[in-house]
């Protein structure tokens, strides 16, 4: 072996030194720099004496050169881009561990469950890992900025089993105009995975990694602006305004329990269940939207998650939502949505 733990190294494309913390199989190590670990193919790295030998030399030439004095002002701005980080997000990412199996082929043994956030903002967050909707595995911890954070580690054959990994971020210092909390999920299956590991190999990338959100979101406010005495007669020559006023009153809260649509429900199969239930969500969502309702709470319960998934997926096409969560509430657990409009 190359490298063994501990071994000061070079990041060839980057210039940066750092440590090998631990040996993931005989082509990758698992990297620190500055503070942040990350996972490296061996050919990606060197040792960094060469690199030391060729910088001492380099010293040695801007002394003797006294007389160009914007030189100084120069080396710092070329300074400057070596320590900006880019922000892309937070994300779930999986990295592989492989070994030989009895037909000497390479095979992935099992896979280690990181979030890693590349953003410039430290988060707490719940994370719960399921197995056919079942928790399974639950931890409750913070990553901070530009960090990754272990979370524990899949056999490739759990991946048969429809894992799904659920997270609830909050910001770990408070912002005013910041949401309370944020909801983002991931689900595999081993054939989707499968997939990704030949296209890891492909493109000699050394994780599999899937986006949970980009940018924190904002917090939605209810406030409406305040309107001058008066004004308010003029909206009576709006057909927008009359068209509102036939319309059916709106729900603040929307309980989709199948006892609470049907008295008849029980000879139903489950999929005509689910489609009276999304139907049931269809109508009050639009008559929030029509009314320009600045939330709106729907009741799924916990279950198989499958109502709630659908809903999201639904959600997430919509051009009227701003955001949405599925956090704790003291009333209905973790068994609602809350969606906070846009208009």
């Amino acid at each position: 072996m190359k490298y063994q733990v501990g071994d000061d190294i070079v990041v060839l494309h980057t210039n940066e030194e750092g440590k090998v913390v631990e040996i993931i199989n005989n082509k990758m190590v698992m990297v620190e720099v500055r503070g942040v670990r990350f996972p490296s193919y061996m050919d990606q790295i060197d040792f960094p004496y060469f690199k030391r030998f060729t910088e001492k030399k380099n010293i040695f030439q801007p002394k003797k050169e006294k007389k160009f004095v914007e030189d100084i002002p120069r080396e710092k701005t070329k300074a400057k881009p070596a320590e900006i980080k880019a922000t892309t997000g937070v994300w779930l990412s999986l990295i592989p561990k492989f070994t030989i199996d009895e037909f000497g082929d390479e095979v992935v043994e099992l896979f280690k469950i990181h979030v890693v956030n590349r953003t410039d903002t430290g988060y707490k967050f719940n994370y719960e890992q399921h197995f056919f909707g079942n928790p399974s595995f639950e931890l409750a911890n913070e990553v901070t900025a530009f960090h990754d954070f272990y979370l524990h580690d899949l056999s490739f054959a759990d991946f048969n089993d429809s894992p799904s990994f659920l997270f609830e971020f909050s910001l770990i210092t408070p912002v005013k105009n910041k949401a309370e909390f944020y909801e983002a999920s991931v689900k595999l299956k081993a054939r989707q995975l499968f997939q990704k590991v030949e296209e890891m190999k492909e493109k000699n990338e050394p994780t599999i990694s899937f986006k949970l959100f980009e940018t924190y979101p904002d917090k939605a406010f209810d406030d409406k602006p305040d309107v001058p005495t008066g004004v308010h007669k003029q909206f009576t020559a709006y057909e927008a305004k009359k068209a509102r006023q036939n319309l059916p009153s709106p729900r603040s809260v929307v309980d989709l329990h199948m006892e609470k649509l049907s008295d008849n429900w029980s000879h139903m199969s489950n999929f005509e269940i689910l489609t009276m239930q999304l139907n049931e969500f269809e109508k009050w969502y639009d008559l929030a939207v029509a009314h320009l309702q600045p939330g709106l709470t729907i009741i799924h319960g916990v279950g198989s998650g499958k109502l709630r998934d659908e809903i999201h997926d639904i959600l997430k096409s919509k051009k009227e939502v701003r955001y949405f969560i599925n956090q704790y509430h003291p009333q209905y657990g973790y068994g609602a949505t809350e969606i906070y409009f846009q208009y």
